[in-house]
């Protein structure tokens, strides 16, 4: 059955998008929003969408969108999502959700009451590598998890204009320490508490942070950064042995299990993932391939479709609690005074 999008902004998450949706049965373009009438118009024309618009109630009108998809700078977000359901159009609104706990309880309020389906795009969490670490977790297959360790970090050059540096909802943990948050947030639930530390740009959001969630018998140690190329993977470790997703892990295809006991020791005795990974023995090492075409979105997509046929107001395996939790733990983090 043919379902069709609304894309809202066309930057270029927004491409990606539009790009692996031809790897999701079903879905089409029907309409593209954008306040820029020459971008939205090239970006119809790119994708063949049908409709283009530069005024987003007129979007949300349209009877041939049955979902909208959120790709607009972080601090519209909330406000974006609100009209949408507001307008009765189901949501996918890019990460963040919102750019505070409490916008995140508006939206959660606003979507139950209207009985509109919203959800943040964590894509990561449906990729299949994910699903099978989260499935081998469930049926005991490394023990007990222990702890969690993963680094998500890019060299991005602080100047004049740019989003990721943006006083009004930059900042790497939104942008990039979201991902190792909500993944653990996914494997292992709320924490029991929450500590950290983070430096700031120029422009006073966080260049970098190490985020540590604290659990009854396990411990996540997360950092995020804007000031260095980092590992980018996702460790897991177990009682009885250890899964790896391969960096970088947000569009993991690679799953490796390491059995038998981690003798992985403490972030100060083992240092990076890597290194942890070489007092690992290999022996009976799996590694499992679960690739995929296009840029790994389409699966997010597949699972609002299916979400929405069904008549849901939320995802099971992206629910909006997830979302709002996430934003409470990167307030918490950032209400320490900046390191040095």
């Amino acid at each position: 059955m043919a379902f069709g999008w609304g894309i809202v902004g066309t930057g270029d998450i927004a491409h990606r998008f539009a790009a692996d949706l031809a790897h999701a049965p079903g879905a089409h373009i029907a309409a593209v929003h954008s306040r820029s009438a020459e971008r939205v118009e090239a970006f119809r024309e790119k994708f063949g969408v049908d409709r283009a618009y530069t005024d987003l109630d007129a979007l949300l009108a349209d009877s041939t969108v049955d979902a909208v998809y959120l790709a607009t700078p972080n601090a519209l977000h909330a406000k974006q999502a609100l009209r949408a359901i507001a307008a009765g159009k189901p949501v996918l609104v890019e990460k963040p959700l919102a750019l505070s706990s409490a916008d995140a309880e508006r939206i959660e309020k606003a979507s139950l009451a209207r009985g509109v389906f919203v959800m943040e795009a964590m894509w990561t969490r449906f990729l299949p590598a994910v699903r099978r670490a989260k499935a081998k977790i469930a049926a005991g297959d490394i023990g007990s998890v222990t702890a969690i360790r993963a680094d998500l970090s890019y060299i991005r050059e602080e100047t004049a204009g740019s989003r990721f540096f943006d006083a009004q909802g930059g900042g790497a943990l939104f942008d990039l320490g979201v991902y190792p948050i909500s993944l653990t947030l996914h494997l292992l639930g709320p924490p029991a508490s929450v500590s950290g530390r983070w430096r700031a740009a120029y422009s006073g959001v966080d260049r970098s942070a190490e985020i540590k969630l604290h659990y009854d018998g396990a411990t996540a140690e997360l950092s995020c950064g804007f000031d260095r190329a980092g590992e980018n993977s996702f460790l897991i470790e177990g009682t009885g042995g250890t899964l790896r997703l391969k960096a970088p892990f947000l569009k993991a295809q690679r799953l490796t299990h390491y059995p038998g006991t981690s003798r992985a020791g403490s972030p100060e005795e083992g240092g990076s993932l890597s290194k942890i990974l070489d007092r690992l023995s290999i022996g009976g090492r799996k590694i499992e391939k679960r690739p995929f075409p296009g840029g790994g979105l389409q699966f997010e997509a597949i699972a609002v479709m299916e979400a929405i046929r069904q008549g849901r107001a939320g995802s099971e395996l992206m629910p909006l609690a997830d979302s709002k939790a996430v934003l409470s733990i990167i307030e918490k983090v950032l209400s320490q005074s900046p390191s040095a």
